[in-house]
């Protein structure tokens, strides 16, 4: 029987794991240990109280520890050729350009310590990110834990998982997750566990074991964001399928008759939920974001931090959360960190076009349209962030010799 976290018989993915299991319960560990080193250690009251200094630690940690593994998994230093990986290590040395001045303090070298070896153990681990949903599968799994854990926060103390001091916006208590954090890890299983089932890489049971409780706690959230990135994502996946996969197009179809059918009877709910208590002021101007960005690009900048940045900080403009992947990077890294990150976009967004019709093309495209849509009020295209993970995924799926899209 298939399932998400099992590969099909007969396939690339599960000979290699039946060949060699250490190696791929190495590169799981790695995989885990970097998307722990991207959670968030503030914002939210935990059920066990732990200091942020101990939570920082942990998670800066974890790259290091991963980094150590890829070496002990790549002792020869072998990698595979990545436009997407070379333009992200210019973006590390434009960073460390902006950096090394320290006008945001030595934070920001020890931030461009981070970026390093999260860079480098991506490209001690590009041999194996070779087009295989492997990494889609592993990415689910590790993210699944994390909503596991944002459950049973939820299950063991409700009142502090959606407090009313947070709009009653569901968190993380058992770590301390925002609700954009699990918003985003909840549309990104959701999504990729249905184009799983489209391709069928999974079967119905698992998905629904999946996706279901996803949806759920995304919706708890409030999180707008997510899911727009979730439907939007979704969009041009089946979309890149719609020639090759009878599957797709009626999941397409009845996901437009589900939407329109709920407008009708939901609206006033949706309505509601989109709004989340907020006037139109407040929502016009993004919770504040917009007011936050405008004084970001009023404020005087000297010709080195148009071009260089004023170095990597904790992505906010006098004490707020810049909350846009393009304005940080403005003021991060400059115009020059802004053009490597629209290069390494482009980069993956044509050769996802110019494949032919796959599953893995299809993860690749729905990953890349979430972070494109996420972008505009979150940041982390310029930084350690899951979202440079999700791309990482899609670029390894884009690199092999892809597996066509089953037309029934």
């Amino acid at each position: 029987m298939m399932s998400l976290t099992g590969i099909r018989p007969r396939t690339l993915d599960e000979d290699d794991v039946a060949r060699s299991p250490r190696t791929f319960r190495i590169l799981g560990a790695i995989w885990a240990l970097m998307i722990f080193n991207t959670l968030a250690t503030q914002g939210v009251s935990a059920l066990i109280p732990i200091p942020r200094p101990v939570t920082q630690v942990l998670t800066m940690s974890a790259v290091g520890i991963a980094f150590a593994l890829a070496l002990i998994l790549n002792p020869r230093l072998k990698i595979r050729p990545s436009a997407f990986l070379v333009l992200l290590s210019l973006l590390l040395v434009a960073s460390f350009a902006s950096s090394v001045r320290m006008e945001s303090g030595f934070g920001s070298l020890f931030r461009c310590a981070r970026l390093g070896l999260f860079v480098g153990t991506l490209w001690l681990i590009s041999p194996w990110m070779n087009g295989s949903i492997w990494f889609v599968r592993q990415h689910i799994r590790v993210l699944t834990v994390l909503l596991v854990s944002v459950a049973v926060g939820l299950v063991i103390s409700p009142g502090l998982a959606m407090p009313e001091l947070n709009d009653g916006r569901l968190t993380g208590v058992l770590w301390p997750l925002t609700p954009t954090q699990i918003g985003q890890y909840a549309a990104i299983v959701a999504g990729l566990a249905m184009l799983l089932w489209i391709n069928r890489l999974t079967d119905a049971r698992s998905v629904v074991m999946v996706t279901g409780p996803a949806i759920v706690l995304l919706v708890l959230t409030h999180t707008r964001t997510a899911t727009l990135g979730l439907v939007s994502g979704l969009v041009v996946a089946m979309l890149s399928m719609w020639l090759t996969s009878g599957r797709a197009r009626k999941a397409f179809a009845w996901g437009i008759a589900v939407a329109g059918i709920g407008a009708v009877l939901l609206g006033p709910l949706l309505q509601t939920w989109v709004l989340r208590g907020q006037d139109a002021e407040n929502f016009g101007n993004l919770t504040g974001r917009a007011k936050v960005w405008e004084r970001l690009l009023s404020a005087p900048r000297t010709w080195f931090e148009e071009i260089f940045g004023t170095g990597l900080s904790n992505k906010s403009f006098d004490g707020l959360p810049i909350d846009n992947s393009w304005l940080a990077v403005y003021h991060e890294q400059g115009y020059l960190g802004a053009t490597i990150v629209v290069l390494f976009l482009v980069t993956v967004v044509v050769v996802a076009i110019a494949r032919p019709p796959s599953p893995g093309r299809a993860c690749a495209l729905f990953l890349i349209t979430y972070c494109l849509a996420a972008s505009y009020t979150e940041a982390g295209l310029g930084d350690a962030s899951p979202y440079l993970l999700h791309l990482a995924v899609a670029a390894g799926l884009l690199a092999g010799t892809p597996q066509r899209t089953v037309s029934r």
